[in-house]
């Protein structure tokens, strides 16, 4: 599997589960298993506290071409890991955009 990172000045994120307001929700994964051509992209996202946060980045990275599966690794209130699974690698640009139009930070 390969693997894309989009460097945003930080090289490590903690990653816990949980969400303050509605109780623990862990990792979610929002499409089936991928194969081994697979493009993983991990992001750091600030801003996500719950479900609902979840779905808004979920559905937003998920309309970008290429896109097979999202995962989000929920810090409520802290910087999340959302990693995205495509067919080739992602245009930084447009994954900043897709963040943004769900509402939430790419934090730097």
């Amino acid at each position: 599997m390969a693997e894309q990172r989009i460097e945003l000045g930080r090289p490590d994120v903690a990653v816990s589960a949980g969400c303050a307001c509605h109780g623990s929700h862990g990792a979610v994964t929002t499409s089936p298993a991928v194969d081994a051509a697979t493009v993983v992209t991990d992001l750091p996202v600030d801003g996500m506290t719950c479900d609902h946060c979840i779905r808004a980045v979920t559905t937003e990275l998920r309309a970008l071409p290429g896109v097979d599966a999202v995962e989000v690794e929920l810090v409520a209130g802290g910087t999340s890991r959302v990693r995205v699974h495509s067919e080739r690698p992602l245009d930084a640009a447009a994954v900043a955009g897709a963040i943004d139009e769900a509402g939430y930070t790419l934090h730097a």
